[in-house]
């Protein structure tokens, strides 16, 4: 009887996963809106480097981006267009019309649209881990 619920649980979420859905690393789900948009949705942890290293791994994998392309926030945080989530934030490959002022930093404050890095940069915050969990 366990074995059966555990394959109902699972064929349950295959089905309600849109097609073009994949799990990043740390457990973020990415889903394509387009060519070259797509979300990164939490589904446990919600910290900025988790949203970058999912962003990173989805252009990298799925897109096909070279280590050089940037990634452009096109939203900061706001309900999922794909799922209806809570929150979600939507990256594109392409730049948008109006790119607002990059700090040079290292540390970033929220998801301002325009703001970008390279998929290679992402990808380095794939290694960070929260102070606070």
């Amino acid at each position: 009887m366990k074995k059966v619920m555990t394959y109902a649980v699972f064929a349950a979420l295959v089905l309600t996963t849109p097609a073009s859905a994949t799990f990043a690393r740390f457990g973020y789900q990415t889903v394509a809106l387009s060519n070259t948009v797509f979300e990164v949705i939490p589904r446990g942890r919600t910290d900025i480097d988790g949203y970058w290293c999912a962003a990173s791994d989805f252009a990298r994998r799925t897109l096909g981006a070279s280590w050089q392309q940037r990634i452009y926030v096109k939203r900061g945080y706001g309900p999922s267009e794909a799922t209806g989530r809570r929150t979600a934030v939507q990256f594109s490959l392409t730049a948008p019309e109006t790119v607002q002022q990059q700090s040079s930093g290292v540390f970033s404050a929220g998801f301002q649209p325009g703001f970008s890095m390279s998929v290679s940069a992402a990808n380095g915050r794939c290694t960070a881990r929260p102070i606070f969990d």
